[in-house]
């Protein structure tokens, strides 16, 4: 990344995550008040005097364009030290990794899209559930991501993270790509932009994608996606409508045990790498929004207001113990829901000068989520009974307020506090007794203390709390929906963290941007709703320690190399029960990439992903395995603005999992099978994929 900053000209790198992409158009940067204007022409915007943490950044367009992809939810690898898998099918939201959190489907780390939340709460499928599959990379304008707790604008998930997707509103040019790959892969994406006669300006994007995959019953994706934007003014005085629709329909491949595949075999037939036990499970989902930003700046006063709908419906199913508990008809399950969301956040900043800058921000979101939530046994998608049905009336409501002080040159600080007002009110229609209302508050004060720079060194300290929020339905529940004469414990509605770091960042070394931080993350307790039982699980309270290093060097105006390492020590606090490691927490990730930029009109960029084992059970008597593959994306330009990209994802055909689980009782595979007790179910990583594209700017 090159940066001019007092009419010099340095090298930087980025913040984590290994990357590599190139240097072409500029933008701007979200630089300090108090703090030298810094103008960023590369990828990343994580250079001295650009963030109040060492893990904070902006990931800007031009990486994406020159990152292999497998699927849309692997932006968020872009944010360093996050690793993204999947445990099933492509229509379902991915597997996230990050600071020692298996995220699930994002139980800890906050998306949105044009300000609009895409973690869902009191999921049908898992707490938090984030769905990235809608978004269109080639439309992305930048990437905003925070790690910790330590910024009053996050709220709900964010305790880990977050990260804010901005859709661009203008486009440079029309685009049509078309995209043709092994296994039944075809994919069109298309975009337009036009200013209107008074002053608006329009941008309008199609995509739609087929897949099969490698799986034996054929995973049969469709996946169709639509966005229009109208937009007036600038980013300082002016509004911007977005209006996004979002299908699709698959069949999957859930995770089988490890053993099956070793041997070959299941109950004496063929059993390969990428077969299933269950070729009925699969989904639908459909997500639908409206939302308007509109923003106004006068003087040192600036004001923002937006608010948003969303309609969404997911269908889910599922079979992850085969035959084990019904011998006859099988485990699968239907989790199913229908949702609106309502939101509106508001925002004032103002400036105070004196001896002391101040910079006051003042801000308000509320979200009210209706619900209608099942869960049901099934047998090849048809329901065989009930497990519980349930109306759910969920309201998170947050205020919060930060105070900036640009107290020297060389010393500013940040003191945040947010309020968030929980309540639910949920009717269970098969189980009257889990029936009820909950209420839950809690202040998170934050503080951030930014010291240089001195010789192109800056130095932070953070501290903060954060916290989730628990399924709606396990704050209410009393009895086992599963089976009535047992009593649960309920669970409070919100749940507190803890969070520490220092950091730094530096460009001392000429062509070299560095950044390297130690946290510590304490949640109150691992509370979570678990969808696939209908139940509460209660773990005991944890702390995560670690240490996370980004590199980014610049040794020639056409080379590009990145590494960003991450290492996390996630344990239980309690050292009695089975054990204190923390299932499926990953320990170590490493992102290595490396790009050659204008070579006549070639692009070429390599890419190493590790992702190092980890516990499965708290006792760590078993791990998972290692991984570690190599993308490949090569871009060749042509005349007439055309261009031809070929991207070879797992380039050495490397056997790896995406997921590994623990599976702690026997299980049957075949109706009146035998039992196999299997110490890992496993979700096999997808072998060499090549996808060719073709793409034309108009």
């Amino acid at each position: 990344m090159v940066i001019r900053k007092d009419n010099q000209y340095i090298w930087c790198t980025s913040n984590w995550c290994l990357t590599i992409a190139l240097t072409i158009a500029p933008c701007i940067s979200p630089a300090h008040t108090g703090v030298a204007e810094i103008e960023v022409v590369g990828n990343y915007d994580n250079s001295v005097g650009s963030s109040d943490s060492a893990s904070q950044g902006v990931i800007n367009s031009q990486i994406i364009e020159n990152r292999p992809l497998l699927r849309p939810g692997e932006m968020l690898e872009y944010v360093p030290g996050m690793v993204v898998t999947q445990h099933s099918g492509d229509g379902k939201a991915n597997q996230y990794f990050l600071r020692g959190f298996n995220l699930d489907h994002g139980s800890d780390f906050a998306t949105s899209i044009n300000g609009m939340p895409i973690n869902m709460p009191t999921n049908a499928h898992g707490q938090g559930y984030s769905d990235l599959n809608f978004l269109i990379p080639e439309l992305v304008q930048r990437i905003d991501y925070r790690k910790g707790p330590y910024y009053a604008q996050d709220g709900d998930f964010s305790s880990a993270g977050s990260a804010d997707f901005h859709y661009k509103t203008k486009l440079d040019k029309d685009f049509t790509q078309f995209t043709l790959g092994q296994r039944g892969y075809q994919r069109f994406v298309g975009a337009a932009s036009h200013e209107l006669s008074n002053g608006m300006n329009y941008v309008v994007g199609l995509e739609r994608m087929n897949n099969n995959g490698p799986w034996s019953t054929p995973e049969g994706l469709r996946r169709t996606n639509g966005i229009f934007m109208l937009s007036d003014g600038s980013k300082a005085n002016g509004w911007t409508a977005s209006l996004m629709s979002y299908q699709a329909r698959w069949t999957s491949t859930d995770q089988v045990p490890q053993s099956l595949i070793n041997s070959g075999l299941n109950n004496g037939q063929p059993f390969g790498r990428f077969d299933s036990l269950d070729s009925s499970d699969g989904g639908k989902t459909d997500r639908s929004s409206l939302s308007l930003d509109w923003r106004q700046s006068h003087g040192k006063v600036s004001d923002k207001v937006m608010a948003y709908a969303i309609n969404y419906d997911l269908t889910l199913f599922s079979n992850f113990t085969y035959f084990t508990n019904d011998p006859v008809n099988g485990d699968q399950f239907m989790q199913k829901e229908h949702r609106n969301v309502y939101g509106v956040k508001s925002l004032r900043q103002w400036v105070i000068d004196g001896d002391v800058e101040w910079i006051n921000t003042l801000g308000l979101q509320s979200r009210s989520d209706l619900i209608n939530v099942d869960l049901a046994n099934t047998q090849s998608r048809s329901v065989s009974s009930w497990i519980r049905q349930d109306n759910v009336r969920q309201n998170l409501t947050g205020i919060f307020s930060d105070a900036q002080a640009n107290w020297t040159p060389w010393l500013r600080t940040n003191f945040g506090l947010r309020y968030d007002q929980y309540s639910t009110h949920v009717k269970s229609v098969l189980q009257n007794q889990n029936s009820g209302a909950a209420t839950a508050g809690l202040w998170s004060p934050k503080f951030s203390m930014v010291l240089g720079p001195w010789q192109k060194t800056e130095y932070f300290f953070n501290a903060g709390k954060g916290f989730h929020s628990n399924d709606a339905r396990g704050t209410t529940a009393k009895v086992d929906p599963i089976d009535s004469t047992k009593t649960v414990a309920s669970v409070p509605g919100l749940v507190a963290s803890k969070g520490y770091e220092v950091g730094i960042k530096t460009e001392a070394i000429q062509g070299l941007q560095s950044s390297l931080s130690l946290w510590r993350l304490d949640f109150d307790a691992e509370l979570v709703y678990v969808g696939d039982a209908g139940g509460t699980e209660s773990g005991s309270s944890s702390r995560r320690t670690g240490v996370e290093w980004n590199n980014r060097w610049m040794p020639s105006s056409t080379l590009v190399i990145d590494a960003d390492l991450a290492w996390t020590k996630p344990r239980y606090n309690t050292e009695g029960g089975s054990g204190v490691f923390v299932p499926n927490a990953v320990e170590k990730v490493a992102l290595l990439a490396a790009t050659v930029k204008d070579v006549g009109k070639w692009n070429l960029t390599g890419q190493l992903r590790y992702i190092g084992p980890a516990a499965l059970v708290e006792d760590n008597s078993v791990r998972s395995n290692s991984s570690s593959i190599i993308n490949f994306k090569a871009r060749r330009n042509f005349e007439n603005n055309q261009a031809i990209y070929v991207d070879v994802l797992n380039v050495f055909d490397r056997k790896f999992n995406d997921i590994s689980y623990y599976a702690p009782d026997p299980l049957r595979t075949v109706r009146n099978g035998t039992l196999i007790s299997d110490k890992a179910l496993v979700h096999p990583g997808e072998p060499r994929s090549i996808r060719i594209t073709y793409s034309i700017k108009y």
